[in-house]
């Protein structure tokens, strides 16, 4: 029996499912349905690293490593799999278990396992401290400015856009979200606006230039402090702009010194157990009667807080998200009155699905930045985030509030 149907066989005893796309093995041999992608394991490595890490990291650190490699649409393939897994069986009998050990053995699964990728985050200390989060920030932010140019829009906004129409570029789409965040907020000419998490400025950018506001963005990343600066002074704006590498816990302003307060898609970095504090800093930074706005992921109940071990230990360390009922709470419960919640699912999966155009687009220019394995890491997520986005597992969310005239109620 050939390579290839020996897995085929494997999976349908472990797993009581058929393979959800075609496998090609190391010995030239293949097995599944003709049509859609093709899986191709390339030696045992991938075997052991999937012996050792069952399920999504040990596919993860294989395709990482080009220990496995995939020909054809990698979104059809995780849709074919997230189908699978919705049929395969909760459990193996003792008699499958046997075999189904035998079959690994006899394919060369069985042994020591393969050293992690390079490219796999190793964070230490407690989970947000300060230095933590600093060091899970830089993992992803402070990869390279250059690279994030080839992937993003002209405003470098790394969030969902928001689509107004049919055929919109990504540029438009994410000037149309930045508009809506300043019209909810109600800006004015010569208001004090707090971006919290701002990223490479793409909000304070805006915000001073379109609405005439004084900007203060806050950031744990220096490449995006840096290339904020610099885009500040080439638009003229450093009286309008200030940009600080700071912690939002560190924030020293005098209380109620912002007119609005906006955070896009910075909470889900504060961990569950600091969102309270995160939530008391921004209202402490408000004038009363006046407007914070959130735009922040959210997961479906049932699901990995962090996304699932993939992003959490390749993209995103550390990351906690929660189902936006228990996100809308905690903002009452921090004082605020919630004016109303935007779902905008649909337009973070078109988001990536135009990064991961430009992601392929500028791949010759890509690889002269990232590591073999730092590009594989980047497809991975980006074809795996927007499917994510697509089938409803993940979601983000406008929600706007306000910090209520008087005292706290």
């Amino acid at each position: 029996m050939t390579v290839a149907r020996r897995l085929a066989d494997l999976v349908r005893v472990a797993a009581g499912v058929e393979l959800p796309v075609r496998i090609r093995a190391w010995d030239g041999t293949e097995a599944g349905p003709a049509d859609g992608p093709v899986l191709v394991i390339r030696n045992r490595r991938a075997l052991r690293r999937l012996l050792w890490a069952p399920g999504e990291m040990g596919l993860a650190r294989a395709y990482v490593t080009g220990d496995v490699d995939v020909e054809g649409d990698m979104a059809d393939g995780f849709r074919r799999a997230w189908a699978m897994a919705g049929k395969r069986r909760t459990s193996i009998s003792w008699r499958d278990r046997v075999g189904a050990g035998f079959a690994a053995a006899g394919l060369g699964a069985v042994g020591l396992p393969p050293s992690p990728p390079a490219s796999e985050a190793r964070l230490t200390g407690r989970l947000h401290t300060r230095g933590r989060d600093r060091a899970a920030i830089a993992h992803h932010y402070d990869l390279s400015n250059d690279f994030y140019h080839l992937l993003l829009d002209e405003h470098m906004a790394y969030s969902s856009a928001y689509y107004t129409r049919d055929g919109q570029s990504l540029h438009d789409a994410q000037t149309a979200k930045l508009d809506l965040v300043c019209r909810k907020l109600e800006l004015q000419e010569g208001q004090r606006l707090l971006d919290v998490g701002c990223g490479w400025g793409s909000m304070v950018l805006h915000a001073a230039t379109n609405f005439g506001v004084h900007a203060t963005g806050i950031t744990l990343s220096e490449e995006q402090r840096d290339f904020v600066v610099a885009r500040v002074a080439e638009a003229g704006l450093g009286d309008r702009i200030e940009v600080r590498l700071q912690d939002y816990r560190e924030l020293s302003d005098p209380p109620a010194t912002f007119d609005a307060v906006s955070s896009i898609e910075m909470g889900e970095h504060v961990g569950e157990g600091n969102y309270p504090a995160y939530l008391s800093t921004m209202r402490n930074a408000l004038k009363s009667g006046s407007r914070l706005l959130l735009q922040q992921m959210s997961r479906r109940e049932g699901t990995a807080p962090g996304g699932g071990p993939f992003i959490e230990s390749y993209i995103a360390p550390d990351m906690d998200m929660r189902p936006v009922g228990e996100t809308i709470r905690l903002i009452q419960d921090a004082g605020f009155e919630v004016l109303g919640v935007e779902a905008m699912r649909e337009h973070y999966a078109r988001t990536i699905r135009a990064w991961l155009e430009n992601f392929e687009a500028n791949l010759p220019a890509i690889t002269t930045i990232l590591t073999a394995e730092q590009v594989r890491v980047w497809r991975l997520y980006l074809a795996g985030g927007a499917l994510a986005f697509e089938q409803g597992r993940m979601g983000v969310d406008q929600i706007l509030a306000v910090k209520p005239q008087g005292p706290r109620r």
